[in-house]
């Protein structure tokens, strides 16, 4: 208990946090391109992108000017007022994602666009189970942190709040069987980030997108990690040619600002009432402005098919030093190591190139910004090649 006349001492900036990440030894200041520097000056290639959240990289000058015109113009207003930039990024968004996705619902996160995804659902199809994949990772709410794995580690709430039934990764038969009168979502990711960059088979997909229809439930894309370009196509669900009842996207749509989305079509749109959802700071100006600058720019340069060569030269070249084998697609993809990931993550920090772990103690994941160029992977290879095996 504080005195009269005592001086409070405020605490140290790393004493205020809460302690609960596993952080790099690496204090960063700034970022230009696909480059990150610390207090000291040194200079990172990033090919990690922040969790997939910089898109386009650091200091991207369309980004800068929509983030100044907007916050110049109005910084802030609710759901309640209709804004121009909301309805030109939800139209933008619209024609980015696969047709018959034209209704747009915008959130903060991508586990909210989760959760909200599974509200739909649920308020669709009146009924209570879903099917998630092992290996999934959808998110921390207490909703979709019910469908990842790993989560009985930390999930803390006593109950979880319905029935969920987990397939094993790519897994048909099973996926057959979990099939039923009473289920109401199948939830994928096509490509698994935090499992590895581990790719779904396109047969598991196109049986998820038969299983529900011929049983009435949904399907949901959790395209939260692997959307907005990032495998080279808008979303993976155009990769592939299946178009989901829903779909989540988050992480790069706002280039480093929060922003996400759930898309679903005009018929599932249709029995969703005013009321039933609801955000405070989803759909806000700033928000908005930027998701339609990052659409934009990915609608008018060549950097889709530039994503889709640079991660055949990744798979090519990158078996090297440590690497055993790629996987994934697109700009998601991990590099399996003999030895383990975090000293392989260690060694290129070492040598100047972020990258991230994954739950497979023994691959690497790469999701490096989208502008991303030949010199890039050359450097990322010969980082690769310098470390002893």
């Amino acid at each position: 208990m504080e005195r009269a006349g005592e001086t409070r001492t405020a605490p140290s900036a790393a004493s205020a946090l809460l302690d609960v990440y596993e952080q790099i030894p690496v204090s960063l200041v700034r970022g230009e391109g696909v480059y990150l520097f610390d207090a000291e000056g040194r200079r990172y290639l990033d090919f990690y992108g922040g969790h997939a959240v910089a898109l386009l990289g650091y200091a991207h000058l369309r980004l800068l000017a929509a983030l100044e015109e907007q916050a110049r113009t109005l910084f802030f207003q609710t759901n309640v007022a209709p804004l121009a930039v909301r309805e030109r990024a939800a139209a933008a968004l619209a024609r980015f994602a696969p047709s018959g996705l034209d209704r747009v619902f915008f959130v903060n996160s991508g586990a909210e666009a989760n959760e909200n995804a599974l509200r739909i659902a649920f308020l669709a199809t009146r009924r209570r189970r879903v099917v998630a994949v092992e290996g999934a990772f959808h998110g921390r709410t207490a909703a979709v942190a019910a469908l990842t794995a790993g989560h009985e580690r930390w999930y803390a709430f006593p109950t979880e709040p319905f029935p969920v039934t987990v397939v094993p990764f790519d897994d048909l038969a099973a996926l057959e069987r979990a099939a039923g009168e009473d289920l109401a979502a199948v939830i994928v990711e096509p490509v698994q980030g935090v499992a590895g960059a581990r790719a779904m088979a396109h047969d598991f997909l196109a049986s998820a997108r038969r299983v529900t229809a011929e049983c009435g439930a949904l399907l949901i894309f959790d395209e939260v990690q692997c959307g907005m370009g990032r495998t080279g196509f808008p979303f993976a669900a155009q990769a592939h040619g299946i178009t989901p009842d829903l779909l989540t996207v988050a992480k790069g749509l706002g280039g480093g600002f929060p922003v996400a989305a759930v898309l679903l079509g005009e018929a599932l749109a249709s029995r969703v009432g005013k009321g039933d959802l609801g955000t405070t700071f989803g759909g806000g100006p700033m928000a908005m402005a930027l998701a339609e600058a990052v659409i934009e720019t990915l609608e008018r340069g060549a950097l889709l098919g530039r994503v889709r060569r640079l991660s055949e030269r990744i798979r090519r070249e990158c078996v090297v030093g440590p690497v055993t084998a790629v996987q994934g697609m697109g700009f998601l993809l991990g590099l399996r190591t003999r030895p383990t990931a975090k000293a392989v993550i260690a060694e290129l920090r070492g040598r100047g190139v972020l990258a991230g772990g994954s739950a497979d103690p023994h691959v690497v994941r790469l999701l490096p910004p989208l502008i991303l160029e030949d010199r890039h992977v050359d450097e990322l290879v010969a980082a690769l090649k310098g470390i002893p095996c």
